[in-house]
């Protein structure tokens, strides 16, 4: 019998460069794991925990000047975080309202062909007084109350008593 039948198969070791490849790609696998789990965790943690809601306003603020408005004519302006609505009516009487449809929080606006304030989302209509008329809304849109001081137009929420 010849020696060279009986050695052992010879084992391969790893190279240098085989372990760094590994590592590398163990590595990028468990990155793009961590950043799945992530993009999956992230908006539910938004969810449970929703952010501050922010008032940009007080309780009045400048709607508008006196002469932006033709009669029978309508402007939205910014109410702290959410829109208004301030009308001049045919008689020259300022009007304020929310400019969110109590149905579904659209925003409205004032319809001079109709001389009503009109929800483009469902058709619902509204008064010059904010009473909801027809279509969806439930209830009437909030009122502010207008003065003029000056060359400005201010509009605040009103006060019950």
């Amino acid at each position: 019998m010849a020696t060279s039948e009986h050695q052992l198969p010879e084992v391969k070791r790893p190279s240098a460069t085989t372990l760094p490849r590994r590592g590398f790609v163990e590595a990028l696998l468990g990155t793009g794991f961590l950043a799945t789990a992530a993009a999956f965790i992230y908006p539910v943690l938004r969810y449970f925990v929703p952010p501050q809601a922010v008032d940009l306003g007080g309780d009045s603020v400048v709607a508008a000047k006196v002469g932006d408005l033709k009669p029978n004519s309508g402007k939205i302006f910014r109410f702290g975080s959410r829109p208004g609505l301030l009308i001049l009516s045919a008689d020259g009487q300022y009007r304020a309202m929310s400019a969110v449809c109590t149905h579904l929080s659209c925003t409205v606006q004032y319809r001079p062909d109709l001389k009503e304030v009109w929800c483009a989302c469902h058709n619902g209509k509204y008064g010059l007084d904010g009473r909801n008329i027809s279509g969806p809304p439930p209830r009437p849109l909030l009122a502010y109350d207008v003065q003029v001081r000056g060359d400005e137009i201010y509009v605040s929420q009103r006060r019950e008593g």
